[in-house]
């Protein structure tokens, strides 16, 4: 009777987090109406926090830089959290790449500091949240994978920030920005996203997403 348990539990556990049909699920692959005009909606609520975080992290960054070189970029996950919270929800291929990228658009044409370059910046992060959320086969979307989409998004955010606007750093500069743009992304874009997308979910907004369902169903 207890073997039975165990091995009922044990399944139950490995179905949880191994999805079954794994990358050939033919649903996992089709995007619905809903799913695009969400996205869309998640991609322009963000670049929102973009416009608002590219004049507002100048305070808190001249601050910082004079603390240690490259801590400043503790200040970068505001820009990744788009990618996340898109794939949060959506939970597609490419969702995580399309957020992040229309959200560096929006950025980009309503005007920063970056110019165009800043697409190619919401490329780099959104495949740095995707890769991970692929390395899972789309299947597990509990915080420590949050968390580890965002640090992706955060470790190609400082290695592309490095190339385009660091070319000449050295290497205390260098390791000390990727590992802060990583941490802040495990935590802002990670941990913010992971809270933002519950909370959504609690008040019943995304019913028509898995993402909702699994909260709503708790409760």
């Amino acid at each position: 009777m207890s073997t039975s348990t165990s091995g009922s539990a044990t399944g139950s556990a490995s179905a949880s987090t191994t999805p079954a049909g794994g990358l050939r699920r033919p649903e996992l692959w089709r995007w619905r109406v809903v799913d695009i005009v969400v996205a869309s909606v998640i991609a322009v609520a963000c670049a929102m926090i973009f416009l608002l975080w590219n004049v507002g992290y100048e305070v808190p960054s001249s601050i910082l830089k004079p603390l240690l070189p490259g801590v400043q970029g503790l200040l970068a996950g505001p820009w990744l959290i788009a990618g996340v919270l898109g794939a949060l929800i959506i939970r597609k291929p490419g969702a995580a790449l399309y957020t992040e990228l229309v959200a560096a658009v929006i950025s980009a044409l309503v005007g920063n500091a970056w110019g165009p370059l800043t697409i190619v910046s919401g490329v780099v992060q959104g495949l740095g949240a995707e890769i991970v959320f692929l390395l899972f086969l789309y299947g597990v979307w509990r915080l420590p994978v949050a968390m580890l989409a965002g640090a992706g998004a955060g470790l190609a955010c400082g290695i592309n920030d490095r190339i385009l606007w660091y070319a000449g750093a050295d290497t205390l500069f260098t390791s000390v920005y990727i590992a802060s743009t990583t941490i802040s992304g495990a935590i802002i874009a990670g941990l913010g996203a992971w809270l933002i997308a519950r909370g959504l979910a609690a008040t019943g907004a995304l019913s028509r997403f898995a993402a909702g369902r699994e909260v709503t169903a708790r409760v």
